[in-house]
């Protein structure tokens, strides 16, 4: 077994034990299933994922808990994709029985997920940015969609690169076809031109005759949609050693895969909600709590950590105002409760979306993002008009 996975799951179990030893009077913990690839293509961001939840969870139990009860986290492998989430789900959902699911995964594996979670009747927050228009009764969102982070990159390449003509590549999954249907209907929208668009399976890794057909396309300007970690190391390795020097917008990188990749990601532009770099006092104060919790074995939090941490202080909001961790009196509540966190203040309030501030940026040689442009209170567009 990897040695992440073995101390992040004998954990969690620690972590049970420890609250069974507060006696049969304490109050029943309340339990949060999380679900992540610790295996499998999001392994390169599941550390920070898991980090961000156990600081939440650290912070929440030292304030008092939830309606004075203890959260108790528990923490399960989806392998970042279909199967493992499935295998991942049945375990908290119906073996474990957490009161709730709050995740940051693949679109493949979150499509998995929604019917188990819909069965077992639990609330579920998904943390990850994603193509958009999910929707399940069970299910809130706090992660960008396309609707509020392609038209950055997009506007900055016409506009500063002068670029007429893209390529765009991708991974052949829910993500990657969904990200690049709605990017290039936005470049044909606004005067712009595909030249190509080729995709590559989710677990692959030679990009090579994609790579080629680049460089008969003659385009202005790249821009991908991978599922993030692995695959977006892979590419940016390949296209840096092809020799292609045209503008690089990657649509699924993160900060903290940025900082593990070294020279092959400079120059890159990307668009988010959260860079470590954001001047917030929210941010300031997160970014000091991670750092004396996890010191030198902190990871870089980034666009799929950071939501992650904000997930459970909506989820704390919402039980509190619902005064119970009734699934249905959850779930009411998290479309009316906000938290301000690094990111500014969050609602899941527009189609069980999120209205963010998006920043562009660009990766700089120590792997740190300088943002170029900021466009606040971004609207996440009509995703979910008919769930109730």
């Amino acid at each position: 077994m990897n040695p992440f996975i073995h101390r992040v799951l004998a954990g969690a179990v620690l972590t049970a034990a420890c609250f069974a030893c507060l006696g049969a009077h304490a109050a029943e913990p309340i339990k949060i299933g999380v679900a992540v690839g610790l295996s499998g293509a999001n392994s390169v961001v599941a550390p920070a994922v898991v980090q961000s939840s156990q600081l939440a969870v650290d912070e929440i139990n030292a304030a008092g808990g939830i309606l004075g009860r203890k959260v108790e986290l528990d923490i399960a492998d989806d392998a970042s994709g279909a199967v493992g989430a499935q295998k991942a789900y049945d375990t908290l959902v119906f073996q474990k029985d957490v009161d709730a699911v709050i995740s940051m995964e693949t679109s493949a594996a979150r499509n998995a997920a929604l019917p188990i979670v819909a069965r077992g009747k639990k609330p579920f927050i998904y943390t990850s940015f994603y193509e958009g228009h999910s929707c399940s009764p069970w299910m809130y969102v706090n992660g960008w969609v396309p609707e509020q982070q392609v038209a950055p990159v997009v506007d900055y390449f016409m506009k500063s690169k002068s670029a007429k003509n893209f390529f765009l590549v991708g991974n052949d999954y829910a993500f990657g076809r969904g990200m690049l249907d709605f990017t290039a209907k936005y470049i044909a929208q606004h005067g712009g031109k595909v030249v190509g668009e080729e995709f590559l399976p989710i677990d692959g890794t030679d990009w090579t005759p994609i790579l080629s057909k680049i460089r008969s396309a003659h385009p202005d300007a790249l821009i991908s949609a991978t599922a993030g970690g692995a695959p977006n190391v892979s590419l940016a390795k390949q296209l840096k050693g092809s020799g292609l020097t045209l503008p690089y917008g990657n649509l699924a990188i993160d900060e903290g895969t940025a900082k593990s990749m070294g020279d092959v990601a400079t120059g890159i532009y990307m668009s988010g909600s959260y860079l470590t770099s954001i001047d917030t006092p929210g941010n300031a104060k997160f970014m000091a709590a991670m750092r004396k919790r996890f010191g030198n074995d902190m990871k870089t939090p980034n666009e799929l950590s950071e939501p992650q941490y904000e997930a459970f202080y909506l989820y704390k909001a919402a039980v509190e105002k619902a005064g119970s961790t009734d699934p249905r009196k959850v779930i009411e509540a998290l479309g009316q409760v906000s938290f301000d966190g690094p990111r500014g203040p969050v609602s899941m309030n527009h189609s069980r979306h999120t209205p963010l501030a998006m920043r562009l940026g660009q990766i700089q040689s120590d792997g740190s993002v300088k943002i170029l442009q900021t466009f606040p209170n971004v609207d996440p567009g009509a995703q979910c008009p008919n769930i109730k």
